[in-house]
């Protein structure tokens, strides 16, 4: 089976959206890719057209990428590459999907530290119950403690 698998460098446009399904978790996320070009005559930096696509993930990816990744942060997303088209109103559109195999930080613009969970960590719907269901999974880690949201 032939798939196009991609790289793209840039940054969170939205936040995460976890759901619980019955073949585990699921997750999506709309991602901005703007390129950036060295103007010669103004010798200046510029930004061209920005690329949007809907990165998808399943299981425990999904589940990690909820609660490490939020609004405008730098990231790298590898997967594999879905155009789909559709017709909505009489007008055709197109859209560009990610079906992600890896997603993490973008460390040329900034720092991060991993924490590995441990395997016998509980699914987000077991959790729905207890007192810390209101939680990211990040903050519900044993020892972690939980993370400042930003103003």
């Amino acid at each position: 089976m032939n798939e196009t698998l991609v790289t793209l460098v840039g940054n969170a446009a939205t936040g995460v959206e976890f759901r619980e399904t019955a073949t585990g978790g699921m997750a999506r996320f709309r991602f901005a890719v703007t390129p950036r070009r060295w103007d010669r005559e103004k010798q200046l930096w510029a930004d061209g057209h920005t690329s949007f696509y809907t990165v998808w993930a399943w299981r425990s990816l999904a589940w990690n990428l909820s609660g490490s990744v939020s609004i405008g942060e730098p990231l790298v997303v590898h997967g594999r590459l879905k155009v789909r088209e559709e017709e909505r109103e009489g007008q055709r559109r197109t859209s560009v999907d990610v079906e992600a195999v890896a997603v993490g930080h973008d460390l040329t613009r900034g720092t991060a530290a991993f924490r590995r969970l441990s395997k016998a960590e509980p699914s987000p719907a077991v959790q729905a119950g207890s007192a810390g269901a209101e939680r990211s999974p990040t903050e519900r880690q044993e020892g972690v403690p939980a993370l400042a949201s930003a103003p």
